[in-house]
C-alpha cells in the first residue's frame, strides 16, 4: 500500500513540475480573446477563427476547449499561413506582467 502512495505522489509531483516547463515561443503575440461560438473568437476585438486541429492550453498547460476561454483573458497566440489562430496559450497572472521580449 505504502509504495502505491508513493508512486502516486511521485506521480502528481512530476506532473505538476512538467506543467510548469511550459515554454512560449518567442514569435507568439499578445493579445486578450473572448470565445464567439463554434471555432470563432474574438482577438483584441477582431473575429477570428481557429485552425482546424488549433491547440488551446491554459494556464496550466492544460488543452482546453474554446467555449472554455474566460473573455477578456490575457493570451499569446500564433497564426497559421492563411491567418487562422492554431496555437493560443492562456497567460497566469505571472506571465500577464511579463514584458515581451521584443
Amino acid at each position: 500500500m505504502m509504495r502505491w502512495l508513493a508512486v502516486a505522489v511521485l506521480a502528481l509531483s512530476w506532473t505538476m513540475v512538467w506543467a510548469q516547463l511550459r515554454t512560449i515561443p518567442e514569435d507568439a503575440r499578445r493579445g486578450q480573446i473572448r470565445h464567439v461560438q463554434e471555432m470563432t473568437v474574438e482577438l483584441d476585438g477582431k473575429r477570428l477563427r481557429l485552425a482546424p486541429g488549433a491547440q488551446i492550453r491554459d494556464a496550466e498547460n492544460r488543452v482546453i476547449l474554446p467555449a472554455a476561454l474566460p473573455p477578456g483573458t490575457p493570451v499569446k497566440y500564433r497564426l497559421d499561413s492563411e491567418g487562422m489562430i492554431r496555437q493560443l496559450w492562456l497567460l497566469s497572472p505571472q506571465e500577464a506582467t511579463r514584458r515581451d521580449a521584443r
